[in-house]
């Protein structure tokens, strides 16, 4: 029971970071919509995978190396934004509902895991885990739960904005909705910019 009380609030804040709108599930619902779901899971499996290295190591100390040199954690921050709108731009001119299928390719997993590094949302959703939710007693046992609790909470989550996106092929056949959807899950992700840069 007691550490049934001392997980459950985390894997709330997990689900609760995993499940609302951010770059992850914007690029996931676009990916579902123009690549489908079995050819979106290793992107899935990338985002995952990419948020529990992260809560590793920045548990680890990273985040002490940023602490010491600020400079790192601005560079950073200018790489994502660069990133973002090039993601954003690639959206935005997908082509039409299975046009994707031939000509496109969905985020790898090392693509995918990458982009975490680089997502403002992981970094907001790992470090407060580690401040909040991680007991300082015991930390490594610890540390290693928290990350398999991440990997069990978010894959399921962030699939249910793939599902959505493949959900959507059924309303969206005419090339000018797919492209108001494009344009709007790029305007979405440019959005998701402003956070950073204010």
């Amino acid at each position: 029971m007691d550490a049934l009380l001392l997980w459950l609030p985390m894997a709330t804040f997990f689900f609760a970071s995993s499940i609302t709108p951010g770059p992850n599930n914007i690029m996931l619902a676009s990916s579902g919509l123009n690549y489908g779901f079995r050819r979106s899971i290793p992107h899935m499996l990338g985002i995952s995978g990419g948020c529990m290295a992260m809560l590793f190591v920045l548990g680890l100390g990273l985040g002490a190396i940023f602490e010491r040199w600020p400079v790192l954690h601005t560079v950073l921050k200018a790489l994502c934004v660069v990133y973002l709108l090039y993601l954003a731009y690639k959206i935005a001119f997908s082509g039409p509902v299975g046009a994707g299928e031939k000509e496109g390719k969905p985020f790898t997993f090392v693509q995918a895991a990458a982009f975490q590094w680089v997502n403002p949302k992981a970094w907001a959703m790992i470090l407060g885990v580690i401040a909040v939710y991680i007991p300082q007693n015991n930390f490594m046992a610890n540390l290693l739960i928290a990350v398999a609790i991440t990997g069990c909470v978010n894959l399921p989550t962030i699939s249910l904005w793939t599902l959505f996106g493949v959900a959507l092929k059924r309303w969206l056949h005419d090339p000018k909705a797919v492209k108001i959807f494009n344009s709007t899950m790029a305007a979405l992700l440019v959005l998701s910019i402003y956070p950073m840069v204010v």
